[in-house]
């Protein structure tokens, strides 16, 4: 009797890695380095550990809900299969999902504007920011239209790129630095609190890694190589991290990182790189940016176009063209993204971003905690996660609170929004 070979399918773990972080390492090192020097100085590095630390234990309830629904939905399929009987719960967590996901984009379309604008011989005005910022979102919104197979073959030419310039750059800045600039680490006018309080605001920078989840369809050994992607690409992503942060505190000065957070990398680099330096610098940036934006629109419009079908948005997000594209869910969310970057700066942006992403993933591992019979889930790591998580969603709104009240007014504007028309279509389906 002959055997059959199975044929193996599209991605492998190699692929499926390099998934993973095109989500994750993107405009968030870029944008979160000068914020976090701004606040905890040399403890940085601590800050984005502890955050990478956080994302694993995250990541650990995703893996194990992965495993027992093998489910390509991801978050929001995995909250609506856990609660079938809830569909407030449902269309809330879809809405906020898909929120996050805009948020993302707006953050990391405004690093790449800030980069851009940073060598532009005009003036800086953050209106022209911001308008930079949407021109680059309509781009990759208009390759995502026209053609999937392009938009494919783009994203995997970026990620690779951007993963040894980042390596690159990181070597630059070692080679011109001094290791004494990051000492001592811990200043004597940082706190725990405050270390903690940023590791939880770069928790976006860690957003992504559930991307690989999207493509369980596609994928050799989805139950093996899941845990392998995600937790191989967290690690990948928390040692970059490190180490550009590393090199920035080392090689630039941090009244120079504070002064231009918003393109923090960028600042002083002509100075102490020299042109082609600098131009590495910032072609990094805007490579790591572009590969996020077009990463983040093709996958969450998607997702959009899901949650529309199943009735929690409006119907006509759920169109598709050519078969796969969502034209109208892509359409949306880049003109949303834009109204986001148009009504307010990075570090409202990227603090909004956090927050969102710090509550799905607690209700991912509230998830995981009350399917853990069924998922085998240890009972340390599925506490821990949830600890954590509301921990330091509590920590940012404290932070808010005592610094930024009007940005905290801000944020729970928005998500009065969103629990309303959450609210709205529950109803709707409720009633069909």
């Amino acid at each position: 009797m002959k055997l059959t070979r199975k044929r193996k399918k599209e991605l492998g773990l190699a692929e499926l890695i390099a998934v993973a972080l095109g989500g994750m390492v993107g405009g968030g090192i870029f944008s979160i380095l000068g914020i976090s020097v701004e606040h905890i100085g040399n403890a940085t590095p601590v800050a984005i550990l502890i955050g990478g630390v956080l994302a694993l234990f995250a990541a650990y309830s995703y893996v194990k809900l992965a495993g027992l629904y093998k489910d390509e939905g991801a978050t929001y399929s995995f909250f609506k299969k856990t609660f079938p009987n809830s569909p407030f719960s449902s269309s809330a967590i879809g809405w906020l999902i898909v929120f996050g996901y805009i948020s993302t984009l707006a953050l990391y379309a405004f690093t790449f504007s800030s980069y851009l604008c940073s060598i532009l011989p005009f003036e800086k005005s953050p209106w022209i920011t911001k308008g930079v910022a949407g021109m680059i979102i309509l781009i990759f919104t208009l390759v995502n239209l026209v053609s999937v197979k392009g938009m494919g073959k783009l994203e995997d030419f970026m990620v690779y790129t951007k993963i040894i310039l980042l390596l690159f750059i990181s070597g630059l800045l070692s080679g011109k630095g001094d290791i004494q600039n990051v000492l001592p680490v811990f200043e004597s006018e940082v706190s725990l609190v405050s270390i903690v309080i940023i590791s939880s605001i770069t928790f976006v920078a860690f957003e992504g890694f559930q991307l690989v989840i999207h493509a369980y369809n596609e994928m050799d050994e989805p139950e093996k190589n899941i845990p392998r992607a995600i937790y191989s690409s967290i690690a990948i992503a928390t040692f970059l991290y490190i180490v550009l942060a590393i090199g920035a505190l080392a090689a630039i000065p941090k009244e120079l990182l504070i002064a231009d957070k918003e393109y923090a990398l960028a600042a002083g680099a002509h100075k102490l790189l020299g042109s082609f330096g600098q131009f590495v610098v910032i072609f990094g940036a805007l490579l790591a940016t572009s590969s996020a934006i077009s990463g983040t629109l093709f996958g969450a419009s998607r997702l959009m176009a899901v949650i529309a079908t199943d009735g929690y948005f409006p119907k006509f997000l759920a169109k598709r063209v050519k078969v796969h594209i969502p034209n109208h869910a892509l359409i949306t969310m880049a003109i949303l993204a834009f109204a986001l970057i148009l009504s307010g700066g990075l570090q409202i942006i990227l603090e909004f971003g956090s927050i969102t992403f710090i509550i799905v993933s607690f209700l991912m591992a509230y998830s995981n905690y009350v399917k853990r019979a069924e998922t085998k889930t240890h009972i340390f790591p599925a506490m821990v996660a949830m600890v954590g998580l509301l921990l330091g969603g509590i920590l940012i709104f404290y932070y808010e609170a005592t610094e930024a009240p009007e940005q905290l007014i801000y944020i729970f504007s928005i998500y009065l929004i969103l629990v309303v028309a959450a609210w709205i279509y529950a109803r709707r389906v409720s009633s069909n």
